[in-house]
Order: structure tokens, then C-alpha cells, then sequence
């Protein structure tokens, strides 16, 4: 069974998702306090954490700092809209993945699947792998299969982005807010012009993003 350590200073929220993960058949560990966390996150094997950014005691951030100096545990942050971290800023400190407060339980428990399905193919925060295609986080390069490709900053983002969330529904606006920022002011069909290059690239037989027509896109190998 999958074990989940679940980190948030909020009671309510604490419990609720305690029993909906439960509920579900996870393993769950709750910490109220930065302090607890790490306690419980040295004494125990996790194969997620779940982290809220504002801890009593022992900030999230500095949480997530001291978790991934450990191990390399999938760790997602939960955070409130307005005080979402740059996303460079949340993988410099470790993190995997990230979710908005408010959200929708069905998201979480997608997020804490693909996490514990990429873990396997996720190497010392270096390497994402999918098939044919390997992305390498340190040095920014792609690679379909021995051949490297030559990918703009913004298509190697969003290429990025689809990796850690395969096999999720990505709507055009999440993909905006996590490639180009909260502050893009532009049409969400740019979103679409770099998806239409990335494919020419990496994907001409559409094996691996799929469209979702009136959403957004689905990154995930699958045979003809």
C-alpha cells in the first residue's frame, strides 16, 4: 500500500483529506507542524509527501529543503492561489508537483498517482522518462530516442510540464499559469502554436499528446 505523510497546519483540511485518502486506501501520517513533519518524515518511509508552504515551527519551504536532502521522496505543495511560489523557485527547492487551494479531491489523488507512477522514473531529480523520449532536467536537453532535439526554452517547459503530469487532463489555462506565469496577459491559443511546433518535433505519428477537444491536451505514450 502506498504510505502518504500529509503535512498542513489547518485541522479541518488535515482531517478531511485523512479520511478521503483513507477512504481510498492510502497509508496516512499527519503532522500539524513544520517540527512534526520532519519527525515523522526521518522516522518513516513515505512514498509521497503532501506539504502546505505555511507551517507553524518549520516553514513548508524549509521542509521540502530538508526532505529532498534526505531522499528523493515525490513531494507536492499545497498552496493557496495568491501566494503560489515561482515554479522555478518550487523545483529549486525539490518539489515535484504543486495544487492550489481550493481544489478538487479527484485532482489530488491524480496528482498523488502520477507521482507514485513517475517515481520509478524519476532518477535523483534529473531524468524524465516516457518511452522514446528523455527529458534531462540539469542539463535543459531532449533526447527521442539516441537523437538529441533541439527545443526552444518555452517548448522544453511545456514538454516539462506534460512529463510530470502524464497521463492528466491539462487544461490550456494551467498549462499558461505554470509555463508563462499568473501574469501572462496573452490568448490561451498560444498555448496551441507551441504544442502544433512541439509535435513537428517530437511526436509526428500524435503518440504521445493527445487532444482534448474544448480543454486542453493528454501526454501519455500509447500504441496505435
Amino acid at each position: 500500500m502506498i504510505k502518504i505523510l500529509l503535512v498542513e497546519d489547518d485541522k479541518n483540511i488535515q482531517r478531511l483529506l485523512t479520511l478521503e485518502l483513507r477512504h481510498k486506501e492510502y497509508l496516512v501520517d499527519s503532522a500539524y507542524d513544520g517540527e512534526q513533519g520532519m519527525e515523522l518524515f526521518e522516522r518513516n518511509y513515505y512514498d509521497v509527501v503532501l506539504l502546505d508552504l505555511m507551517l507553524p515551527k518549520k516553514s513548508g519551504k524549509e521542509l521540502c529543503q530538508e526532505f529532498r536532502k534526505l531522499n528523493n521522496t515525490p513531494i507536492i505543495v499545497i498552496t493557496a492561489k495568491d501566494s503560489i511560489l515561482d515554479k522555478v523557485e518550487l523545483l529549486d527547492l525539490g518539489a515535484n508537483d504543486y495544487i492550489c487551494k481550493p481544489f478538487a479531491m479527484e485532482e489530488l489523488l491524480a496528482r498523488i498517482r502520477v507521482a507514485t507512477r513517475n517515481k520509478e522514473n524519476f532518477i535523483d531529480k534529473q531524468f524524465y522518462l516516457e518511452k522514446d523520449i528523455k527529458l534531462d532536467l540539469s542539463a535543459k536537453r531532449v533526447y527521442l530516442g539516441e537523437e538529441e532535439i533541439n527545443l526552444t526554452k518555452t517548448e522544453f517547459l511545456i514538454l516539462e510540464y506534460f512529463m510530470k503530469n502524464k497521463g492528466l487532463s491539462c487544461s490550456r489555462e494551467k498549462i499558461i499559469i505554470d509555463v508563462w506565469g499568473y501574469d501572462f496577459d496573452g490568448e490561451e491559443k498560444i498555448v496551441d502554436v507551441y504544442i502544433n511546433s512541439l509535435r513537428k518535433k517530437i511526436d509526428l505519428d500524435n503518440r504521445y499528446i493527445h487532444t482534448i477537444r474544448g480543454f486542453g491536451y493528454m501526454f501519455q505514450y500509447k500504441e496505435d
